[in-house]
């Protein structure tokens, strides 16, 4: 239930929304945020962000009037970006914003705009929130499958690999032949169908740089339109997510992390064929990268590397190596992060309704 704030006509809600993790990635879309490809993530646990709207009413306003601010701070870009994502949403999704003044403020536990997927993390739990009011609104406050699944909707509307972050465990998104619900419209949740090791797996984020990337995420998409290698790289991951669910559901981690670490610079080398072409990842990522593989054939130890957009590294790891692995991290990798920093993570259990 929405929290009484001690005004007439004001609602409170509050959610956090995790981050995740792209195994097979979605790289290129079309239309109004569809993906070229399917994607499949794990769904993070700690790495996420913690969104609050206050609604209350306000004449005079046929779209909403927004009052935004990140981490308690003025983020013009941020709030133009809400604003105008809230807008486009307004007469067709979410009449019921029409008259209404929305005090939003947003936190992150990681760094934004650093190959982390801040913008899955914030616009679903962005998503989440503006669905809640509209329950509250017409009297009901059912969070069933209806519920999550548009939420998936409107979130992909603001960031596609949003779409994936409202379901806990791991999600497809993206129409698959071989994937059950599957759809090009909203992400659906697939943990269900994958096998216990994978239900705690870890996910230590290396901090390689906490600076905004120089290439968004959103260009990044608009210039596959234009890459050479664009058809067969969307054939490629549809073959890629077959093996990987397959892989997912027997528990076969070596399948598991050839392909995951082959998408991860698959989405990489596309960016540095693009035409204009770019590189998101440093020096440091690919010193990560070598003692990652150096270190697993060295013990036999199966963790594996990916990446986002960006250029820091996720370590991938069964948590039955927890000790080992967190060792090799701290005594091997962390000399390359920002301050030693890593975000230590692991599947988890998908959004939260905090108020």
């Amino acid at each position: 239930m929405s929290k009484s704030t001690g005004q007439k006509n004001k609602t409170q809600v509050q959610w956090s929304s995790p981050s995740n993790i792209a195994l097979v990635k979605y790289w290129g879309k079309h239309g109004q945020q569809l993906p070229r490809n399917a994607s499949v993530s794990f769904t993070l646990s700690h790495a996420k962000t913690t969104t609050r709207i206050t609604m209350e009413d306000m004449e005079g306003v046929a779209y909403p009037a927004v009052d935004f601010t990140f981490e308690g701070r003025q983020q013009p870009l941020f709030a133009q970006r809400t604003v105008k994502f809230i807008n486009g949403l307004t007469d067709v999704c979410f009449p019921f914003l029409k008259g209404k003044k929305l005090t939003i403020d947003t936190q992150n536990t990681f760094p934004h705009s650093s190959g982390i997927a801040s913008s899955a993390s914030g616009m679903s739990a962005l998503s989440l929130c503006l669905c809640d009011l509209e329950m509250q609104c017409n009297g009901t406050t059912i969070y069933d499958a209806a519920f999550y699944r548009k939420a998936s909707l409107i979130a992909r509307l603001g960031s596609g690999s949003a779409a994936r972050s409202v379901f806990p465990g791991m999600s497809v998104w993206g129409y698959h032949k071989d994937i059950s619900g599957s759809s090009d419209d909203y992400g659906i949740s697939v943990a269900d169908d994958v096998a216990p090791v994978f239900k705690n797996f870890h996910d230590d984020i290396l901090i390689i740089s906490d600076k905004t990337k120089s290439v968004s995420s959103t260009a990044g998409h608009q210039l596959m339109d234009n890459n050479p290698f664009a058809q067969v790289r969307y054939e490629q991951a549809e073959k890629n997510l077959t093996q990987l669910m397959i892989a997912l559901k027997t528990g076969d981690l070596e399948i598991l992390g050839k392909i995951t670490e082959d998408e991860a610079l698959t989405l990489h080398a596309l960016m540095m064929c693009s035409n204009p072409s770019y590189i998101l990842m440093e020096p440091a990522s690919l010193e990560v990268i070598n003692k990652i593989r150096k270190f697993r054939q060295k013990t036999g130890i199966p963790v594996y590397f990916t990446l986002d957009a960006g250029p820091n590294v996720h370590v991938l790891y069964p948590h039955e190596y927890v000790a080992e692995v967190k060792k090799f991290i701290r005594e091997d990798l962390s000399q390359h992060c920002v301050n030693n920093h890593i975000v230590e993570d692991q599947v988890g259990d998908g959004p939260q309704k905090l108020v």
